[in-house]
């Protein structure tokens, strides 16, 4: 039974730090393409990052340069680094398992490629 779960989320005021994780099992995780999706309240689920199974990644244009995705395949952890943050980045954060594309991870990242999903943290970013 595939299985992910989030953690990391909280408040922090603008400019500040937080690195959420994402605990996988239940599959060959590092074989899969991985991403993180958030979702503010009143707007679709967006794709922030995601990372192939050779460790190419790739990013929504919103985050580029503030954020970086990484993965730890020996704890099955996947990872997204938030630095920089503003108002605009509060949201739900998800991640989620592309298990049909071999590894590779499609771009612009599309949520509806994935077929796994983790329950969300929310990160709260205040002015």
């Amino acid at each position: 039974q595939v299985q992910l779960v989030e953690s990391g989320g909280g408040s922090v005021q603008a400019g500040g730090s937080l690195r959420l994780s994402c605990a996988a099992s239940g599959y060959t995780y590092s074989r899969y393409c991985m991403g993180w999706f958030r979702q503010a309240a009143g707007k679709e689920r967006e794709g922030v990052a995601a990372i192939d199974s050779d460790g190419r990644t790739t990013y929504g244009d919103s985050v580029k340069g503030r954020f970086t995705i990484s993965k730890d395949n020996a704890k099955n952890t996947l990872f997204l680094q938030m630095n920089s943050l503003r108002p605009e980045d509060t949201a739900m954060y998800y991640c989620a398992a592309d298990r049909d594309s071999g590894g590779y991870c499609y771009t612009p990242i599309f949520s509806y490629e994935y077929d796994y999903w983790g329950q969300g943290t929310q990160v709260t970013v205040s002015s």
